[in-house]
């Protein structure tokens, strides 16, 4: 099963204790929703955990669910689970993928209407309401009816919160509404929240906090959005709204000196704010949106910024990215938090497709050399490594693919010559072909400062042939990066699989990295992976992938997974000065 699947399980049996009986579920009711949440927002397959016995590394995942998951591997099925889903219609759970129905509504309508088939329930719910069957249930209405059926149409198109976006996405969406917010003079400051602002690599909505003493004003404002395509709801200090492509926005406005107690709350995850309310009961403080009570008089304090809020508790500020309850509280209390990658460090990118004729084995890039090597001046950057697809193999003698590699080399010895200021790096991404073997031969990669190498095909392969085979490219002596080292797609396709502990050994003890590749459906390494390369040593890139100039803005997406991994400055190897870059190439 995939995580996906897992997690909707997971979902399913939290929606039946909910259900039955909310009341007397209610903490398993938390603790499957915490586990259906974990397993969702992984960025490796949980199988995978599950494989080298790490399921107790995953936070928000406890013993009985854990054992459930082991049991679930082994057997395919769950004995608990059968248990707590018997008597639950299976035409409920189908209900509770559209924005607005929860466990007990969707088990009301069901019963109502006697909706037996899970493949048509959502047609005949729909048919239901246009027929107008359902204002007249008790508890329900005309208004209710209407949002049911405005909710079942805009399930079919996509939209609302059903669908994960990929981090870049729904970055941009959030930067284009801040900017708008912020021409408002109510304005003080505008943060998104959640997952999106500890930027993990998928994202399933967008929140946003605003800090105003004008809430009424900031809200009118917000609904003004010009690329809206409805307001959702608008109240006192909340609003919500449905922009283009059908994506929701939620904002929420609180005074400025409360905003940092807003902020910390909303920006998650789950599994921090439970364990920083535990750690905070024990000091006897009480911790929530809103500020921190302490005392017998339980007086509110009210705390405007997020420093001032983890000070309040006794420990350093947490940026955002590592706030998942996996270490960061314990060290922030000791004062011995690391200093993570910054975008500021990165020195240069390594992976850059031109538009050089090079009649690659897969797609050329769009700008031509001189384009990418000024962007590389207007990012500050001080050298940039071109590493275009190798020649395609089934269309080149080995002789074509040498004379095309000496061509660009020349190219890039005239570019050399005419800029000063950024150093150029001759790369090529090379093909680890089935078999283990590099695409081209040794003759062509000596032309080559040093290689890229990656899959691009025949991804199905077991774990030991595939790590094999992995291992046996990398065993190049140009070969020094391995690109997009999973090979997932975001939303598209998994990973194929690795014994990654075997390639972290094999880096370490051959100078080789691994790359943190910025593309939005990669950000591969997946965070997970980038903390246990960096406990073991493995040194890492971040590189964008760029076919054309304007992609090499999408640096910080890889810096992001890499903050999120716990990388610092000196576990990435494109942070280092251009000589040192060079005399770890060399080795």
């Amino acid at each position: 099963m995939s995580n996906e699947q897992i997690a909707k399980l997971l979902r399913n049996v939290a929606a039946s204790y909910t259900i039955k009986n909310e009341k007397k579920f209610r903490f398993q009711i938390i603790a499957y929703q915490k586990a259906s949440d974990t397993i969702a927002n992984l960025t490796s397959e949980i199988k995978d955990f599950y494989h080298e016995n790490k399921l107790d590394t995953l936070p928000g995942i406890g013993n009985t669910i854990r054992s459930h998951l082991i049991e679930l591997f082994k057997k395919g099925e769950v004995r608990h689970f059968n248990w707590a889903l018997k008597g639950i219609p299976a035409t409920v759970f189908p209900l509770l993928e559209i924005p607005g129905f929860g466990p007990k509504r969707a088990y009301r309508l069901v019963k109502e209407f006697k909706l037996n088939n899970p493949e048509t329930v959502i047609d005949e719910l729909e048919k239901a309401t246009k027929q107008g069957k359902i204002a007249p249930l008790d508890g329900f209405g005309e208004k209710s009816q209407g949002d049911i059926l405005r909710a079942i149409s805009e399930f079919r198109e996509g939209k609302g919160k059903t669908t994960r976006m990929v981090l870049p996405y729904a970055q941009e969406i959030a930067e284009k509404i801040v900017d708008y917010l912020k021409k408002s003079k109510y304005v003080i400051t505008a943060e998104p929240l959640g997952s999106l602002r500890r930027k993990m690599a998928t994202v399933g909505d967008i929140d946003i906090a605003v800090a105003s003493n004008n809430p009424q004003s900031v809200i009118s404002h917000f609904i003004s959005y010009p690329h809206k395509e409805r307001a959702i709801e608008k109240g006192d200090i909340t609003a919500s709204m449905l922009v283009s492509g059908g994506r929701q926005i939620d904002l929420m406005v609180q005074p400025k000196e409360s905003f940092g107690s807003l902020l910390q709350h909303f920006t998650g995850s789950k599994n921090h704010n439970i364990a920083l309310r535990e750690y905070a009961v024990k000091k006897g403080l009480s911790l929530s949106e809103y500020g921190i009570r302490s005392g017998k008089s339980r007086k509110l304090e009210k705390i405007s910024t997020e420093e001032k809020f983890y000070e309040a508790l006794g420990m350093q500020w947490i940026p955002p990215e590592i706030r998942e309850n996996t270490g960061e509280i314990e060290l922030a209390i000791s004062d011995k938090l690391p200093k993570l990658i910054e975008l500021e460090d990165i020195k240069g990118d390594l992976h850059i497709h031109s538009s050089f004729p090079i009649e690659p084995s897969h797609d050329l890039g769009k700008s031509l050399s001189e384009e990418m090597v000024d962007k590389a001046k207007e990012l500050n950057y001080r050298y940039l490594g071109f590493s275009e697809h190798n020649p395609s193999v089934s269309k080149h003698t080995k002789s074509d693919i040498y004379s095309l590699i000496a061509r660009r080399n020349e190219v890039i010895e005239q570019i050399k010559l005419k800029n000063k200021s950024i150093r150029i790096i001759k790369l090529l991404e090379v093909d680890i072909l089935p078999s283990g073997n590099l695409a081209i031969d040794n003759r062509s990669l000596d032309l080559l400062d040093g290689a890229i190498i990656s899959i691009h095909s025949v991804f199905s392969m077991n774990k030991q042939d595939m790590t094999k085979r992995v291992i046996s490219g990398l065993s190049y002596k140009k070969a020094k990066i391995l690109a997009h080292p999973t090979g997932r797609m975001i939303n598209e396709r998994p990973g194929y699989d690795l014994d990654f502990q075997k390639i972290f050994e094999f880096c370490v003890k051959n100078y080789k990295a691994l790359e943190i590749n910025s593309w939005p459906a990669r950000l591969d390494l997946p965070d997970t992976l980038i903390r246990q390369a960096i406990q073991k040593d493995v040194k890492l890139v971040i590189n964008t992938d760029s076919h054309s100039t304007p992609e090499m803005n999408l640096m910080r997406y890889g810096v992001f997974m890499a903050r999120r991994g716990w990388a610092q400055k000196n576990d990435i190897l494109n942070a280092l000065e251009y000589n040192e870059f060079i005399q770890w190439l060399r080795r």
